[in-house]
């Protein structure tokens, strides 16, 4: 288990430039699948799960060529569908949540899929039920076997369109019944449907490729299914998550950081939430400048009370960042009281944040109250644990920021979700050494 050892208290100053988008990423490599001619991706982030992705895809007979750092050309000409049934790929898929969306291209284009009960991150029950839910009323049988850890199979002789309402606007559910409904028979319309900027991508791709995909960035989606679908070559969007993890990086530890190629329009009402907290942001282009602030301040809402700062689907705030929020919030002037909604163990690492000095009520699984230090008093190093992605990384921003030095151990768990986030940071003035 690899460690990281951080210097804090020291200011960065520079230019950084976000990775690919990790969540949007997970989507398209899944549905190269769906065409035996080439598609080409760009903008790759290099990291853990995107890595295993990529090599579950190269077992099932993908070919990969590629082209730089962060470009392939896939080629699913020649797919080892009973790959699937192997032990490796169970061994393989298990590891990855992601792998999930394996069976939508997989039921589109070979009328079968299967999967283990994936894993991911441990931050409360994640259920599958809307991905199941919707390939059955395409016409899909679905069946899960309980031993072995599990393991969940579903067949389609022929995929029917039809109207659905699912019941959950789950971004990875509405990817994996989209991609399956592509090349169903008739209309598919798909309500209450996710439409954060992952799905936009992945809908303006399907369409290039020969869709027939309406009401994109709507909840409401109408699919025309069509035979086949054909090449394409597409470009990622930069990770929104690491976009908002560098300006509360900036914002704790004082920093004077450009972040390039923020991809601004696609960002919602992420920098308004950032603004709220009294983070200071300015676009230059389609850069992001954050200045050095010796203080910030939490807005509170126009009749005087407590701001909340809660995730909801798009266009609301994304849960991911809600744990960065945390973080920037225990050395703001004010209160803010943080509401994650979606995952009852995501709230947990506070602890850590304890320890090193912050002022935090743990109201529940779900809610936490921050009382800022307005720098009054500087966090403290301290050993501790990256539990999950977005934690390990706020746990990094809080060591940064703290006094002394910090060890963070199981960094396997921020190196799934950040591209060399030492090596970038380090650059830029870290002290940030791999153990």
């Amino acid at each position: 288990m690899a460690s990281f050892k951080i210097t804090g208290g020291r200011r960065l100053q520079g230019e950084i430039i976000p990775q690919g988008a990790k969540n949007e990423a997970l989507q398209i490599l899944c549905a190269v699948l769906l065409t035996k001619e080439p598609v080409t991706i760009h903008n790759i982030p290099h990291i853990r799960d995107v890595n295993q992705l990529i090599d579950l895809l190269d077992d099932l007979g993908v070919r990969l060529t590629r082209l730089s750092d962060s470009s392939i050309r896939f080629e699913a000409d020649q797919v080892a569908i009973d790959h699937l049934e192997s032990d490796s790929f169970r061994q393989k898929a298990a590891a990855l949540r992601g792998s999930v969306m394996l069976l939508g291209p997989m039921l589109a284009r070979f009328r079968k899929g299967r999967i283990p009960r994936p894993g991911g991150d441990k931050i409360g029950r994640r259920r599958l039920d809307t991905h199941f839910l919707g390939f059955e009323k395409l016409g899909a049988t679905f069946s899960y076997d309980g031993e072995d850890g599990g393991f969940y199979r579903v067949d389609a002789a022929n995929l029917k369109g039809t109207y659905m309402l699912l019941d959950e606007a789950s971004v990875t559910g509405t990817a994996n019944v989209l991609m399956a409904a592509v090349m169903a028979e008739g209309t598919t319309t798909i309500y209450n449907a996710a439409c954060e900027p992952y799905l936009q991508q992945l809908c303006a791709m399907l369409n290039r490729m020969g869709a027939k995909i309406g009401g994109v960035g709507s909840n409401l989606l109408t699919i025309e299914g069509v035979e086949e679908l054909h090449g394409t070559e597409h470009t990622m969007l930069p990770d929104m998550i690491e976009i908002g993890s560098f300006i509360g990086l900036a914002a704790m530890t004082q920093s004077e950081i450009t972040i390039k190629n923020c991809q601004i329009p696609m960002l919602g009402i992420i920098p308004d939430v950032f603004k709220r907290l009294g983070i200071q942001l300015e676009f230059r282009g389609d850069d992001i400048f954050i200045p050095a602030q010796e203080r910030y301040s939490i807005e509170n809402y126009l009749d005087g009370s407590t701001l909340t700062v809660a995730d909801a689907p798009w266009p609301g705030f994304t849960p991911d960042l809600l744990s960065i929020v945390l973080v920037i919030a225990t050395q703001a002037q004010g209160t803010v009281l943080i509401h994650q909604k979606m995952f009852e163990s995501r709230l947990f690492f506070v602890d850590k944040l304890i320890e090193m000095g912050a002022q935090i009520i743990l109201c529940d699984p779900h809610r936490a109250t921050v009382i800022g230090l307005n720098r009054s008093t500087q966090l403290r190093g301290i050993r501790m644990t990256s539990p999950d992605i977005r934690a390990g990384v706020s746990l990094l921003i809080a060591a940064m920021s703290a006094r002394g030095t910090s060890i963070i151990d199981n960094i396997e768990q921020i190196d799934r979700g950040y591209q060399n986030i030492d090596g970038r940071l380090n650059a830029i003035g870290a002290e940030i050494i791999r153990l």
